[in-house]
């Protein structure tokens, strides 16, 4: 029997999401948009390859962003200052947090206010 593993993670986003959410994790943090099946296009919502996993931006109605609740992405240790260089540059706040020896992260917010996390080994 195979273990159990991780396949894709949801962030919700308010109606009219995509553009942003193509800027956004796209853009700036260099994900690949990968097709959604054609029985789920009327949804709304991109989805992204996370590694060998997904990241899914779905729509939700009644939005309200996650504020602790996030997804943490780790990045290449080389491409973590220019991806928070470009964050900052686009008018998003980045906040260092250097609690872990071991790894360079920060939080930062998508465009909905959802708490996004970087990580990267030191």
């Amino acid at each position: 029997m195979q273990a159990p593993s991780f396949d894709h993670l949801l962030i919700a986003a308010p109606p009219g999401c995509e553009a942003q959410a193509r800027w956004f994790f796209g853009g700036l943090l260099g994900l690949e948009e990968i097709p959604k099946p054609d029985a789920l296009q009327a949804r709304g919502g991109v989805w992204f390859t996370l590694g060998d996993h997904q990241l899914h931006v779905g729509v939700e109605e009644a939005f309200m962003p996650a504020r602790k609740a996030h997804p943490a992405i780790r990045l290449d240790p080389g491409a973590i200052d220019g991806i928070a260089e470009a964050l900052e540059d686009a008018g998003l706040v980045v906040e260092w947090d250097l609690s872990i020896a071991s790894q360079r992260r920060l939080f930062t917010a998508d465009p909905w206010g959802n708490r996004i996390e970087l990580v990267a080994s030191r």
